[in-house]
């Protein structure tokens, strides 16, 4: 009797790496053992960076909060300590975007905690 395989779920499974690989260059894209490698790493690279992600960001809203400090004459952990003394609880994320698109409430802020 000649051996049986599952064609429909082999062929499904090949078809399923090589969906998610298109878009990529060369062999990337079409050979389904290239694929298979690039797809994960591809994916391992993807749980990876949405770790970093919220690390970037807040390296970015401390940045933007330091250069708005310093605008008026502070360092942005002499502001950042003088923020919890007076008990003003705003997170980076919030002191970030008051910095950048609303200068005035930042200049506030920094004049109450002066």
């Amino acid at each position: 009797m000649p051996r049986s395989v599952n064609t429909v779920a082999s062929r499904a499974r090949r078809k399923k790496v090589l969906k998610q690989t298109k878009g990529q260059f060369g062999a990337r894209k079409n050979v389904l053992t290239v694929a298979k490698n690039s797809l994960e790493k591809g994916l391992t690279y993807a749980y990876r960076d949405r770790k970093k992600k919220k690390i970037q960001f807040r390296k970015l809203w401390i940045q933007r909060i330091n250069a708005a400090a310093r605008l008026e004459g502070m360092s942005y952990s002499e502001f950042m300590g003088k923020m919890k003394k007076a008990g003003i609880e705003l997170n980076r994320k919030t002191l970030a975007d008051l910095a950048m698109n609303n200068p005035a409430a930042f200049k506030e802020i920094v004049n109450k905690v002066k």
